[in-house]
């Protein structure tokens, strides 16, 4: 799976940092690769400051919603509060894609991510991840 990560609140790189590492303690989940941070402009129409953004490739043996309550958990230990769409956060955590191209459509998950197509950051991520793999032979 590619998981995204995003902070705009606070030692946003710390956040991260901390993300990959919970990420990485999920019982049946481990991270493959993570793609390089970079610094984005908001999404949305809130008024806030920029991102710190970066995708981590993950091999897990959760299904897509058990791994996005597993993320929830970790956004919430963060000090995540959901007050306001599109507004700034301290972590934000998304299952963009499975790296092997399977859909997911349910009530509480979409995945390809319905936001991949709009986010050029998070294809870019996705393409360094996909070259990434395709050097160690990861599919």
């Amino acid at each position: 799976m590619f998981v995204a990560l995003g902070s705009n609140l606070g030692d946003r790189a710390r956040y991260l940092a901390d993300a990959r590492a919970a990420i990485d303690r999920i019982p049946g989940t481990h991270v493959l690769a993570a793609s390089a941070i970079e610094e984005t402009a908001p999404f949305g129409p809130v008024p806030q400051g920029p991102y710190l953004n970066q995708m981590l490739a993950v091999d897990t043996t959760l299904t897509p919603g058990a791994l996005l309550a597993a993320l929830l958990d970790i956004e919430r230990n963060a000090g995540r509060t959901r007050t306001r769409r599109w507004g700034p956060r301290t972590l934000d955590l998304d299952v963009v894609a499975y790296v092997d191209g399977r859909a997911v459509n349910d009530t509480a998950l979409t995945v390809p991510h319905p936001g991949l197509a709009d986010r050029d950051f998070w294809q870019r991520e996705v393409a360094e991840l996909r070259a990434m793999l395709a050097r160690v032979g990861e599919p």
